[in-house]
């Protein structure tokens, strides 16, 4: 069985993939609560215990660190902090599941995948890539909400956890061969 890993540290997006790339869990970590990293690292490792239990975890895939700094986007403060909780998760994946994880580029994964963004659309990537995994799972039941209030009041949408799970997905799909 293969895990795969979007993290970040407000979310952790996680897919454990089975034999025959058979979608075994799709879910995620909220740490948007816990105050400090080493309190997010805590609550990590006691979820991926939790998440992980009665599988046989074979691979781990954990998507790469940002390379580069793109204009408008992560300050080089986010790019620091995300590499330094990124580590510390990898560390702790490594030693709850007795591998060394794999570290996967998002933008090969989805290459591989035939994940095609339309810059033209009125759909971000996230969103995108949401879609494309949604189109290879149809039977996964996504995880909604019903809005409470604004223009959209009683409308029923994604839960925005949903992207970091659907990048976990590429990431494990990425390590099928």
């Amino acid at each position: 069985m293969i895990i795969g890993l979007d993290i970040s540290t407000s979310v952790v997006g996680v897919c454990i993939l089975g034999p025959e790339v058979k979608l075994l869990s799709l879910n995620y970590i909220n740490l948007e609560k816990e105050k400090s990293i080493f309190d997010k690292a805590s609550k990590f490792k006691s979820e991926l215990l939790s998440l992980t239990k009665g599988f046989e975890i074979k691979k781990i895939g954990i998507e790469e660190n940002l390379q580069a700094f793109r204009p408008g986007l992560s300050s080089a403060k986010t790019i620091v902090t995300l590499a330094r909780f990124n580590g510390i998760c990898s560390y702790i994946s490594q030693e709850v599941l007795r591998l060394t994880p794999e570290f996967v580029n998002v933008n090969s994964a989805r290459k591989n995948l035939g994940v095609k963004i339309d810059r033209k659309s009125d759909k971000n990537t996230k969103e995108q890539i949401q879609e494309f995994v949604s189109n290879l799972e149809p039977s996964f039941d996504w995880p909604t909400k019903i809005l409470k209030s604004g223009p959209r009041k009683n409308l029923e949408v994604l839960i925005k956890e949903c992207y970091d799970m659907a990048d976990a997905y590429v990431i494990a799909r990425d390590l099928v061969k």
